[in-house]
């Protein structure tokens, strides 16, 4: 997309935890509770801190892919994070955020949109909010849309990286999928790493890319530390879960998703891709994730 970034941001917080948002993307740049990051500084290894992905989660085929005959030529994870969000309400506690389809962006992908995002810190939680609309009056939209924060990990100084572990609210013993090195999603499954409630984190598991969860039971995990300090993660209306990492970068993305990657060998209408939403007319659909220091 052709719009700059900006250095346009809103920062909030109350208590411990304050937080900054950049209307290029509607990107969470910055959590801190206290004196400590949170969030990944988008150092060089991954130059992101908190994406929205959407329309797509991950990349299309190299093929042409059209919706109802017109062509869908989106970039990996698709147009939100490039593009510019109107600022529609900005306080103390958090912000709002909009995004509505025009001229430039229908030219990649031909359809009406009005996606929201929302910001608010209460009770030393911060609660990110994806509020996606349908104002066509005749088309039904299709489209993904998913979290990709990246939080630091260590979180602490002088922790080591293979002591933390992830905690899930349930025992989640469902194989998980891969993604090849086209970004296409791969047809195998592979017996998850998750012991019980428990994944031990290794850079060894992101070696070959992302882990996705496709059903997970549980809708909180606690990312922590031997002595059970770390942070809280919750999510409500995303059905995946995808974990990522760079191996040897300092950060593990938690990325709750509605859809997932293209399967290799998908070929059709992007109708029909799968893992979509889809939205009839004037239809809306929300979904959320919040975090705090535990």
């Amino acid at each position: 997309m052709t719009n700059p970034v900006t250095e346009d941001t809103h920062d909030f917080g109350t208590g411990r935890l304050t937080a900054s948002v950049r209307s290029h993307g509607a990107e969470l740049v910055s959590l801190r509770n206290g004196d400590g990051d949170l969030l990944w500084n988008a150092g060089a290894a991954w130059p992101k801190h908190s994406p929205v992905l959407f329309p797509i989660i991950g990349r299309l085929p190299e093929h042409e892919i059209t919706l109802d005959g017109a062509p869908v030529s989106l970039k990996q994870h698709g147009l939100a994070r490039e593009r510019v969000f109107r600022w529609i309400a900005r306080t103390p506690e958090g912000c709002t955020l909009e995004l509505v389809d025009d001229a430039e962006s229908r030219a990649i992908f031909p359809s009406a949109f009005r996606l929201r995002m929302v910001y608010l810190i209460e009770n030393n939680t911060l609660r990110v909010s994806y509020h996606l609309h349908n104002p066509d009056n005749t088309s039904t939209l299709h489209a993904s849309l998913g979290a990709h924060p990246a939080f630091r990990w260590p979180l602490k100084e002088g922790v080591a990286k293979d002591s933390y572990r992830l905690v899930f609210e349930y025992d989640e013993p469902l194989p998980v999928r891969r993604i090849g090195a086209d970004g296409l999603l791969l047809p195998e499954k592979h017996h998850t790493p998750v012991r019980d409630n428990i994944l031990a984190l290794t850079d060894a598991l992101f070696e070959k890319d992302a882990l996705i969860m496709e059903k997970p039971e549980s809708r909180s995990v606690d990312m922590v530390d031997p002595d059970g300090h770390g942070i809280r993660f919750v999510w409500g209306g995303f059905k995946e879960l995808g974990l990522w990492t760079k191996p040897g970068a300092d950060f593990l993305c938690i990325e709750p998703w509605y859809g997932y990657a293209t399967p290799v060998g998908f070929r059709g209408d992007f109708s029909e891709k799968p893992g979509l939403l889809h939205l009839k007319p004037g239809e809306s659909w929300t979904a959320f994730w919040s975090v705090k220091a535990i």
